[in-house]
């Protein structure tokens, strides 16, 4: 639905996300902040001290808003006119380079022997509590 077949009732019903959701929709291009929110306060007929007392919490919405990406410049858009990059990491050729990989990385980490102590002392852990005492709290107080 326009901006202009909806009632003044209508639009002041609405989260100015979704009316900044119909302005970037209709208008088809990127626009900056301050004047995506100007043109949300005509719509409403709001004064300049709602924009300036609202500005920021505006600029928080449209950055929690998936819908809505902020672009390089400064600019605001829509999420659906703007792709994604995805880069793929073309170290491996195929699948089977990548199963072949990870079956070394396991084979390797079941050889290893994480509990393995070069400095086995066991001896003198028996040495280091002999003098040991367990008294109780009675005589702890005396």
């Amino acid at each position: 639905m326009k901006l202009k077949e909806m009632s003044q009732a209508e639009l002041e019903a609405m989260n100015y996300d979704d009316i900044a959701y119909i302005i970037l929709k209709e208008e088809n291009k990127k626009m900056k902040i301050n004047d995506l929110f100007k043109r949300i306060c005509d719509v409403l007929n709001l004064g300049e001290s709602a924009f300036e007392n609202q500005i920021a919490d505006f600029f928080e919405i449209m950055s929690t808003d998936k819908r809505f990406t902020m672009l390089d410049d400064g600019y605001w858009d829509l999420r659906i006119n703007h792709s994604q990059k995805i880069v793929l990491d073309d170290d491996y050729e195929d699948e089977e380079e990548i199963d072949e990989d990870l079956e070394e990385d396991m084979e390797d980490e079941e050889n290893e022997d994480i509990f393995y102590d070069e400095n086995s002392d066991d001896d003198d852990a028996d040495d280091d509590l002999k003098d040991l005492v367990v008294i109780d709290d009675e005589e702890a107080n005396e």
